[in-house]
């Protein structure tokens, strides 16, 4: 740790607004005054932005006003000034065509709110597994101190005896039913099952797993990551969160200081720990490049393909997020990784301490949860990330959410060219598939669905299913959900729409995964691919005004984390000339 605390007291970025007796000082201050504010509020104390992603359209974050009230509690007892600023919530369970569409909108927005509006500092609180990222690069765009509070996982559910993992058991559930093994009556039963209380899902999916990195990088304090939404502790480390940030703003702890390389090096190899989702590989490259490290797929690889999956999760292992808390939660893993040598134990957090001093007394309560490194779901986990001439920039696969005997595959290309294609032609009995073929999805990237929807896990044919079959090797430029499972390669770059070689795939190619050699490999000589490539048009569509235009005119790959071009780098937090 290299961080030295800045002087206190000092004048902070809040007075330009509310300090003096000058007439733009009384306009700022009176207006606030028409709430009630006693006058000592504004005497030169922190002002710390609670930004609330509150929604009853983000089921995820719909109980964030409680924990609101529990942060407001937290920054009055360390002496500074809570305001609640309601921001852009997005949430995968409403949104359409995909929230990941959004995310980007909501960090510029957020971004501006932070930049143009007298905080100090900030509480992020955030649930959903967008909402998470989208203020995370917010905040690392300003460089204002700043702190990440979650709202947690649901509790566990249950149908006839067995754990029922949001979103995970929903695929499942669905395959059965195409299966015949389930009927549509039984999975309607089973929904009451599935989000029991609020919070966000209770597998490692994406929301738990950013949450989780969020940690991991040193941006929450410990602890955080898997307190259950509903336990009286989840207040109690928002209001700690509160206390925080006031004393983080007096000291000038500021994102930059805490998110260095060595932060997402220990992010990925917690990831690779967890079991965590994809969706983390484009999230954490977006944030890296909003706070100026230089993040890569190949730094994704490195960092995870040694490190064993230890945490008995769905939807790669058997239990939910509730029996992770108990365990000992995300601070067990981490000092795990400390105790492999595999973590950079001096890596600055938001408490101010380093990451190993958080972690290294505490004790794991439940080693069927988090296991011990003989017994991981896979000795090799993290995210793979496979290159060749069908993914020239890269593609990503989950190792221990997919089968081991379809880790070396070699197989002939069903082609679906969009999303609409392949719910046209899936069911139908007369489609030429087996379990032997490769399932290829084409524009659902960053462009082309657009927003790069989680379409990745495409369902298997009904055919397939009701032969026993559950996994076969998909590939696609989409995402999928965190808390889907399978052979599935994502995230294809370039993709489709951008006029990667993924849009000249033809039915009935053959195509190599060889997960082990980290190859993706589409069997046709590079004159045929060329000759492909230089007669292709795109056929995706194209936006010609509004967000959409914007996006699809700006957005990059999912390579560099699907960010627009435009709002890479950090911008800082210039208080700029009063306009009154």
């Amino acid at each position: 740790m290299t961080f030295k605390p800045a002087a206190w007291p000092r004048k902070l970025r809040s007075q330009t607004w509310f300090g003096g007796t000058e007439k733009d000082n009384i306009y700022y201050r009176g207006w606030m005054k028409n709430q009630g504010f006693p006058p000592d509020l504004f005497d030169g104390r922190p002002v710390i932005g609670i930004l609330n992603t509150w929604s009853e359209l983000t089921p995820c974050n719909a109980h964030l006003n409680d924990l609101a009230q529990r942060v407001k509690h937290g920054i009055y007892e360390a002496g500074g000034f809570p305001v609640e600023v309601p921001v852009f919530s997005t949430s995968e369970s409403a949104f359409r065509p995909t929230a990941m569409m959004f995310r980007n909108l909501a960090a510029m927005a957020v971004e501006e709110q932070m930049r143009g509006q007298p905080m100090d500092g900030c509480v992020l609180l955030v649930g959903c597994d967008k909402t998470t990222p989208s203020l995370l690069m917010a905040a690392a765009s300003t460089d204002l101190p700043s702190i990440i509070v979650t709202g947690g996982p649901m509790l566990n559910g249950y149908y006839k005896n067995e754990r029922v993992g949001s979103g995970t058991h929903l695929w499942k559930f669905s395959e059965a039913v195409k299966a015949g093994t389930m009927t549509k009556e039984e999975f309607v039963e089973a929904e009451a099952s599935m989000s029991r209380s609020p919070g966000s899902c209770n597998t490692m999916g994406t929301a738990s797993t950013m949450a989780s990195m969020a940690e991991a990088l040193g941006m929450a304090l410990s602890g955080n990551a898997a307190i259950p939404a509903v336990d009286s502790r989840r207040r109690v480390m928002a209001q700690l969160t509160g206390r925080r940030i006031v004393q983080m703003v007096k000291d000038d702890l500021k994102p930059s200081d805490v998110l260095k390389k060595e932060a997402f090096e220990n992010a990925i190899r917690t990831n690779a720990a967890i079991g965590g989702s994809t969706n983390a590989v484009i999230h954490l490259l977006a944030i890296a490049g909003r706070v100026g490290v230089d993040l890569t797929l190949e730094d994704w690889d490195r960092c995870g393909r040694d490190v064993p999956t230890i945490v008995n999760l769905m939807p790669s292992g058997k239990y939910l997020m509730e029996e992770f808390f108990y365990a000992g939660g995300l601070p067990v893993v981490i000092k795990r990784l400390g105790e492999a040598g595999v973590l950079h134990k001096d890596a600055l957090t938001v408490s101010g301490e380093s990451m190993w001093d958080q972690v290294k007394d505490v004790v794991n309560h439940n080693p069927d949860v988090i296991l011990p490194a003989s017994k991981a779901l896979t000795q090799s986990g993290g995210v793979v990330v496979l290159k060749g001439n069908l993914a020239p920039k890269g593609a990503v696969l989950k190792p221990s959410a997919a089968t081991p005997a379809l880790m070396v595959h070699r197989g002939r290309a069903v082609v679906f060219e969009n999303i609409d294609d392949y719910k046209a032609r899936i069911n139908d009995e007369a489609l030429d598939i087996d379990e032997t073929c490769i399932m290829v999805l084409k524009n659902c990237g960053p462009k082309g669905y657009p927003g790069m929807a989680e379409v990745g896990n495409m369902g298997l044919p009904p055919k397939v299913l009701r032969r026993g079959i559950t996994d076969m090797v998909r590939i696609s430029d989409a995402r999928m959900s965190g808390t889907a499972y399978g052979t599935v390669v994502l995230h294809t770059s370039p993709e489709a729409a951008a006029g990667g070689p993924l849009a000249v795939v033809q039915n009935g190619d053959v195509i190599e995964l060889d997960v082990p050699n980290r190859r993706l490999h589409l069997d046709v000589s590079d004159a045929v691919l060329a000759a492909r490539l230089a007669k292709w048009a795109p056929t995706h569509v194209q936006a010609e005004s509004g967000y959409l235009w914007l996006h699809q005119q700006n957005v990059q790959g999912a390579d560099t984390g699907a960010d627009l071009g435009f709002l890479k780098g950090c911008r800082g937090n210039p208080v700029g000339k009063d306009s009154h």
